[in-house]
């Protein structure tokens, strides 16, 4: 039986320095997070100005100080905004974090697989299930593949209903499309994204079927709800975590659980409901 290392989202915390935020986590119960680089004051993807203040191995020396690792590191950018050279712009900053990442500790960069509508990068857009925005996702990603395959980290694609890879379905579809490089591509499982619009009585039918469709390459869980986590908490949750939970056993998934969304108050208490879920 497998069970999960629990981690967090960094900027779950107040932001501050990297010893303050590895603090905070540390002192909610956690042992792993994955760092969004905002939550040290910078852009999530910062410019060549900002790289000139970071200093990766300081950062990872101060998270290991306080006893937290950073499994991942996010890079979100709207890899299929409609004007090109946004996107490109957007992909030549994202490879030069790429290419720092694992010098954070990090074994993955997490990405959005991005929407054309042009303000909001996870909103649905009636052009998301066209060619040309599948076209345009894949250019910027063989450009993030090239980075990534000497930069010792994978690449994380979670599927989510307003982006180009909406559900378990369209990721096997990237994986088919990649061939050797398919290794270089992890999923993120997020059972609220995956239920996202779905009627409730077909929940239980779609993680299933998302979780043994993906099971292979699934690397990390974010756990969140389609509800707030002060509901969850009160026992009014819609996701079912003990069916998450069962299919993370069934299926013998090796990969962290990240929660997501909550609030500082709320950080310890999340990882309670999800040790009690997970039987830990």
């Amino acid at each position: 039986m497998t069970t999960p290392e629990f981690g967090i989202f960094a900027r779950v915390f107040p932001k501050g320095s990297a010893r303050a935020v590895a603090g905070s986590i540390a002192a909610a119960g956690y042992s792993l997070a994955q760092l969004n680089l905002s939550a040290l004051g910078f852009a999530t993807i910062p410019s060549a100005d900002e790289w000139r203040g970071i200093d990766p191995a300081a950062v990872r020396a101060d998270f290991a100080a306080a006893g937290i690792s950073c499994w991942g590191v996010s890079c979100s950018y709207n890899m299929s905004h409609p004007d090109a050279a946004l996107r490109r712009a957007g992909t030549t900053a994202a490879v030069d974090l790429i290419v720092r990442a694992s010098a954070f500790g990090a074994t993955a960069v997490t990405l959005c697989t991005g929407s054309r509508d042009a303000e909001h990068m996870w909103a649905f857009h009636p052009d998301n299930g066209s060619e040309a925005a599948w076209r345009d996702m894949r250019a910027e990603l063989d450009l993030l593949l090239a980075a990534a395959h000497g930069a010792g980290v994978v690449l994380a694609v979670e599927p989510e209903r307003g982006n180009i890879v909406r559900d378990a379905d369209a990721a096997v579809r990237l994986y088919s499309e990649l061939g050797g490089d398919s290794s270089l591509v992890g999923i993120i499982a997020d059972s609220t994204n995956l239920l996202s619009g779905q009627s409730p009585e077909t929940h239980h039918d779609v993680l299933e079927h998302s979780f043994a469709l993906l099971a292979d390459r699934i690397i990390c869980l974010h756990a969140k709800d389609l509800t707030a986590w002060a509901d969850t908490l009160d026992g009014h949750g819609v996701v079912d975590y003990d069916q998450v939970a069962a299919l993370y056993t069934s299926l013998d998934l090796h990969a962290p659980v990240i929660v997501q969304d909550a609030t500082p108050a709320q950080a310890a208490g999340a990882l309670t409901f999800l040790r009690a879920h997970f039987k830990v």
